[in-house]
């Protein structure tokens, strides 16, 4: 089968697919000439057995990258052999810290049929699952011993250094936090409020809310100690009192 062939079957088979997936996801074709977006998937593919063999002896090429709306991503490539279909991967997050992945098993790769209407339910029930729970670790890891937040809460953390950090769900809420004193850390994407001046904090802590609140975005205040995300957040905060900065015991 022609180079052109090729290409054209992959992409049209990762149209497909993406359309049969759950939730909402679409797809990109990386052609061989995009050769620095070919080598950055590479070192990003999630996989340790199946299509990390596969790389190993044919490095990639060209791949059709299927993207879901909350960021996650997955890679359809040739198998290289005589039997027909592709091999799927998932991909990793971008600029996680490598302590984020240590312990947490690669929800490696999987060989489809040549069919994507029946290898979207083998997606869903294998793949999507070990990938979803793989992403919810290492999110998890790289947050350290903040509270994750929801699409409709920012959720507040306190930190032993008198400080407040959050990680927001989305992108939405990242104006606001940065007109009131929050400095994103590129990497991790937490965004934090120093306690220097514990009045600037204060008033800070205050004026988010009614803000994010216009948004449709509650707000919470929690402590490292808690792990349970709360299940209602109020609209704005008061300051803390500070007797509570310094949580009585850290989650472990």
């Amino acid at each position: 089968m022609h180079d052109h062939d090729i290409s054209e079957r992959l992409a049209s088979y990762a149209d497909v697919l993406a359309g049969e997936l759950p939730d909402t996801w679409t797809s990109t074709h990386l052609l061989p000439d995009a050769k620095d977006d070919l080598a950055e998937l590479t070192e990003r593919i999630w996989d340790l057995d199946l299509v990390a063999a596969s790389l190993a002896e044919h490095p990639l090429q060209q791949a059709a990258v299927l993207h879901r709306s909350d960021g996650a991503q997955l890679v359809l490539l040739d198998r290289h052999d005589e039997r027909d279909g592709f091999l799927l991967a998932a991909v990793a997050p971008r600029a996680l810290p490598d302590e984020a992945y240590r312990a947490v098993p690669e929800p490696n790769g999987i060989a489809l049929a040549d069919d994507p209407f029946l290898s979207a339910e083998q997606v869903a029930g294998d793949l999507l699952v070990r990938y979803d729970r793989a992403l919810a670790q290492v999110r998890h890891n790289a947050l350290g011993g903040i509270q994750p937040s929801q699409p409709d809460r920012v959720v507040l953390t306190w930190q032993p250094d008198g400080s407040v950090a959050t990680a927001p769900a989305d992108d939405r809420p990242g104006t606001v936090l940065a007109a009131h004193g929050f400095v994103q850390a590129p990497h991790s994407g937490i965004y934090r409020l120093q306690g220097d001046d514990t009045q600037a904090q204060a008033r800070a802590l205050r004026e988010i809310g009614p803000q994010l609140d216009a948004l449709g975005i509650g707000t919470a205040l929690q402590h490292p100690a808690a792990r349970t995300a709360p299940t209602s957040a109020p609209a704005s905060m008061p300051p803390a009192p500070a007797s509570t900065r310094t949580p009585t015991a850290r989650a472990r």
